[in-house]
């Protein structure tokens, strides 16, 4: 047996308590004794009891006092940033053993952008609820143009159902995400059917520069692909007659027939706003821009996450015909 394990179990192992780094954390969290004991229903001197008792088992201070209260020091800190997972774990394992008690029960938390809000995801919502009436889904928007995914990092999130460009940025190709690739949803040219282009059997991308468009934010992988086609005719890159990232705003004013955009073609075939848009005919290179489902590598799925999964993979093989890409819709390849 080695010092550290014989150090584990005779000074941490049998003193350490979970009880009292929660204790801490709430601490930390709300910047002092008082207002962590009113938050725990406990007294004062008892949640100073929990700090000091874990500073005597580390051997280290893990508080300092400031003007604007307490602060951890490196060590709490560093006591914090492991609890988290500790934390999460135990959440986890309660909530695996009530679904193997019952496995019509459960808690999912899901972060999505908007645009899959308005295609996929409300079809894979109800084929899961239909199977799992009794799982509870938490649903959290996600901020747009975001590769950096903090809500499932910070275990927020149980699962992230997003976009993600190819090829795959350094956010995304992390060593600690699992990204689960459900289909390719290339973008495509968008008018309202009431457009005077919309009668038109084709179009070329040059016709369209003096049009009013609606773009994404110069800063987006989608604007990017705006540019980078206009570009490689040799042309301006249109003007922007509004910016938004909201796909509601984006088809309401599209749909009008005064202007132009780009959206994925779910769109089109399985979001709400399909029947009043159009897919015109231009030649519109674009790259795969893949819809995909985000996990914690180092974080073990529970059963109603896994169940999620695999009903997200069922939703996308039932999908219409031209919707998204065949090949990239099969559950393979997994991309990490």
């Amino acid at each position: 047996m080695t010092s550290v394990t014989m150090e584990w179990e005779s000074r941490l192992g049998r003193r350490l308590r979970v009880r009292d780094l929660y204790i801490l954390s709430t601490v930390v969290k709300s910047g002092g004794m008082g207002k962590a004991a009113r938050q725990l229903a406990m007294t004062q001197p008892a949640v100073s009891a929990a700090i000091a008792n874990l500073e005597h088992i580390l051997g280290v201070r893990l508080l300092d006092r400031s003007p604007r209260g307490i602060e951890p020091t490196i060590y709490a800190q560093a006591m914090l940033k492991r609890s988290t997972a500790v934390f999460d774990e135990l959440r986890q394992s309660v909530r695996d053993i009530r679904f193997l008690a019952d496995s019509t029960t459960g808690e999912l938390t899901i972060g999505y952008p908007e645009s899959i809000a308005t295609t996929i995801l409300p079809t894979i919502i109800e084929r899961f609820s239909e199977k799992f009436p009794r799982v509870v889904l938490n649903v959290d928007i996600v901020p747009a143009g975001s590769f950096n995914f903090p809500g499932l990092r910070d275990r927020t999130y149980d699962v992230v159902l997003a976009r993600v460009p190819m090829p795959l940025s350094d956010e995304i190709r992390a060593d600690d995400l699992n990204v689960e690739v459900l289909f390719d949803d290339p973008l495509a040219v968008v008018a309202g059917v009431h457009s005077r282009w919309a009668h038109r059997r084709k179009i070329d991308l040059g016709e369209l520069v003096d049009e009013p468009w609606i773009m994404y934010p110069r800063n987006t992988w989608a604007y990017a692909r705006v540019a980078e086609a206009f570009k490689s005719r040799g042309l301006e890159v249109p003007k922007a007659g509004l910016v938004t990232f909201s796909m509601d705003l984006r088809a309401r004013f599209v749909a009008s027939g005064h202007f132009i955009t780009v959206a994925a073609k779910t769109l089109m075939r399985v979001g709400s706003h399909g029947s009043m848009l159009k897919i015109l005919p231009v030649d519109f290179p674009s790259r795969p821009w893949l819809v995909a489902i985000l996990t914690l590598k180092n974080r073990t799925l529970s059963p109603v996450v896994e169940r999620f999964i695999e009903c997200a993979c069922e939703v996308t093989k039932s999908m219409p015909d031209g919707t998204g890409d065949h090949v990239a819709r099969r559950r393979k390849p997994k991309v990490s």
